[in-house]
């Protein structure tokens, strides 16, 4: 049977491009080939309205709405449109973002982006959240995705504003599974690293790519479709007892020590390693 069969999920920042689909677009795609009835949301409305096509031309259901994060009606509005089309929403995964261009490090990002990050980004989490648990409690429950970053947990170079609304979408996370888990929702957020979604491909050249490499753990880089399979098994009934986590989805990039790449890329017999990761001998 599939995982998530009878269920109504409402899928934000969730489109489909011409070079494939975002990590929301992938996470209403897995939904969808579980059984959701699916609505997807996304300030790009004909980019939402070209992955619902996609998924009824697969034999799913789903529908497409727009959504403006500077504006809490319509951040509502998904939540009511969902329960409009399919009498309930089961699932609330947030994969929306508003990304400030001036957001770098602290004497370079200005106030506004700052405030931005926060009031647009974690402020729009917490409407979405509270819209569909009004819903959530009159049917028993649900299960709530938000999508973090493990810059939430980890210092970096620049972002600042993107790291601290971050890091209150983990707090808000794990203060909404406290709150009402007794009442059947569940509440988790993913915390990935770099993904290689269709915009992230755009903006990074090969060396870029090689820099993230040699710090994960796995062969290669992760693709929306990771990040989407973590969704769809947090959203479903296999995952009923948990809730209140936070889950890094970056290839282990924050598992070691931050002396490994060098390590690893160190000329053989300088440190007594005697054996290298092929991709790493080749950044390095």
């Amino acid at each position: 049977m599939a995982r998530l069969a009878d269920k109504a999920a409402l899928v934000t920042g969730a489109k489909l491009t011409p070079d494939g689909p975002n990590i929301g677009g992938a996470t209403a795609l897995v939904m969808a080939r579980e059984g959701a009835r699916v609505l997807v949301a996304d300030p790009d409305l004909a980019g939402a309205r070209a992955l619902a096509e996609t998924i009824r031309a697969g034999g799913g259901a789903a529908e497409a709405a727009g959504m403006d994060f500077a504006d809490h009606a319509s951040l509502e509005a998904a939540v009511e449109a969902t329960v409009a089309a399919f009498g309930r929403i089961d699932i609330l995964s947030n994969n929306a973002m508003v990304l400030f261009t001036e957001d770098y490090e602290a004497l370079d990002c200005s106030p506004a982006a700052f405030d931005g990050s926060l009031s647009l980004n974690a402020t729009g989490y917490f409407v979405l959240c509270r819209a569909a648990i009004r819903h959530m409690i009159g049917q028993g429950g649900g299960s709530i995705v938000n999508v973090s970053s493990n810059a939430s947990i980890a210092g970096d170079a620049g972002r600042i504003g993107y790291a601290a609304c971050k890091a209150a979408i983990n707090s808000l996370t794990q203060s909404i599974a406290t709150q009402y888990g007794k009442r059947g929702i569940r509440c988790n957020a993913i915390l990935p690293g770099l993904i290689l979604s269709p915009s992230a491909r755009a903006a990074m050249d090969d060396r870029g790519r090689a820099l993230f490499l040699r710090h994960v753990l796995t062969p290669q880089l992760g693709v929306p479709e990771n990040v989407a399979n973590t969704a769809l098994f947090l959203a479903s009934d296999e995952a009923a007892y948990i809730t209140g986590q936070l889950i890094c989805v970056d290839g282990g990039q924050l598992a070691h020590h931050p002396s490994w790449a060098d390590q690893v890329a160190t000329p053989v017999g300088s440190l007594g390693s005697t054996d290298h990761p092929p991709q790493l001998e080749r950044i390095a």
